[in-house]
Parts: structure tokens; C-alpha cells; sequence
């Protein structure tokens, strides 16, 4: 056997137990013993929203383990206590996310809320409910992330009553999306309410600033 055919099984043998040695792409995943900023990340959020009680300090601990879990349990996912992709997502965070931008899950966390508050609403209204979530953002009296925003305790029914987890309309998606890229049909509201069956009397004093179909939206 020459000396070239030596050297070219020889590297097909090192490609090999790199494979073998490689971990399954799972792994990379956030879960306990993880460390890193995706861990800030998820602490950082959850802590946001009364999950999690601990120190954010990048350490997928014990704490940390539970407060996952009590978010999954809360949310129709699987409590493993694992971040996984459906649990990334309900947070608010892609896979391996490292910064507070816009994301696909974002979108899709959008999506998701007007899904639950305005299928079949007229398509502006649609994006008029994900612009109020935008200008919440923007808002210093708000959360400073989509999914901060949506999950903020008491904030969207739809959150409370499962809507969000309804099987997305693809205008939805489309509204989502519209509003990302800057349509406000709102006219910059915060709030908006269904005169039907708003009880409370505190949004239906604030200024109003359209009506879009069955929905008021005010600031």
C-alpha cells in the first residue's frame, strides 16, 4: 500500500471518530449545568415575569431547572425542565439566541396573539393588535421585548385562556410581519379593548385613537 493511500485512510479514520465524538446537536440546547448568555437570557425573562426567583448569572441551576418547568407547565410544553426549541420559542428566544432583536419567534410569538384576539377581524385590525404590542415595547411603562410584553402578567386574556396556543391563521402571520415592518393602524396606541365585553372601566376611559372592527384602541 503506497504512502498516499495511507495518508487519505488515515484522515478518513480521524472523520470518522470526530463524528462519534460529536455531540448530538441537543445537547447544545440550554439545560442544567449549562452556562452561558442563552442561561442570561432565559433568566433574564423569566425572572421578568415571576418565574424565576434566583440570581441571573448565566447558571442553569437547580432554580433555573424549576422555573423552566413551571413555565412549561403553564404553557402546555412538556415540564423537563430542558430549554428546548418549543420552549425557546415560547419565550421568546431562537435557538442559541444571544441578543434581545427581532427573531423568527418573535414573529411567531406575534403572530400567536392576534391570532388568539383577532382571527377574523378585518386584516388592519389584525395588524393593528400586533403594532399596540410594537409600541408597547417602545414604551417606557412596558416591558423592553415582544415576549416580555405578551407574557407580562395579566396583560393578553389569550394568554391565560390557551388562544395563544390556537392553530395559527395564516393572515395572522402576514399581520405579524406587516407590523414588524412599521404599519401602525393603531395611530401609536398602547391599549386596545372590545366595547362588547370590556368590563373594566379604567380602558374605557382612556383616549381612543381608532376603531378597527370590533376592536377600540386607545392610549
Amino acid at each position: 500500500m503506497g504512502k498516499k493511500h495511507i495518508i487519505f485512510i488515515f484522515a478518513i479514520l480521524v472523520c470518522v471518530v470526530h463524528i462519534l465524538n460529536t455531540p448530538p446537536a441537543v445537547q447544545t440546547l440550554s439545560r442544567y449545568g449549562s452556562r452561558g448568555q442563552e442561561v442570561i437570557n432565559i433568566q433574564t425573562r423569566l425572572k421578568q415575569w415571576g418565574y424565576y426567583k434566583g440570581i441571573v448569572d448565566g447558571v442553569y441551576g437547580n432554580q433555573t431547572v424549576a422555573a423552566v418547568k413551571y413555565f412549561q407547565r403553564m404553557h402546555g410544553l412538556t415540564a423537563d425542565g430542558i430549554a428546548g426549541p418549543l420552549t425557546l420559542k415560547k419565550i421568546g428566544l431562537a435557538t442559541g439566541s444571544s441578543s434581545s432583536g427581532a427573531t423568527n419567534s418573535d414573529i411567531n410569538l406575534l403572530a400567536r396573539v392576534i391570532n388568539g384576539e383577532a382571527r377574523g377581524e378585518p386584516y388592519t385590525g389584525q395588524v393593528a393588535i400586533g403594532a399596540v404590542i410594537l409600541n408597547r415595547v417602545k414604551h417606557p411603562s412596558f416591558p423592553k421585548s415582544i415576549a416580555g410584553v405578551i407574557y407580562q402578567p395579566g396583560a393578553f386574556d389569550v394568554v391565560a385562556n390557551g388562544q395563544i396556543n390556537a392553530p395559527l391563521v395564516e393572515s395572522c402571520v402576514k399581520a405579524a410581519r406587516d407590523a414588524m415592518n412599521g404599519w401602525d393602524p393603531s395611530g401609536g396606541a398602547i391599549y386596545y379593548y372590545n366595547p362588547a365585553t370590556a368590563t373594566n372601566q379604567w380602558i374605557r376611559s382612556r383616549p381612543v385613537v381608532a376603531t378597527i372592527g370590533r376592536h377600540v384602541f386607545c392610549k
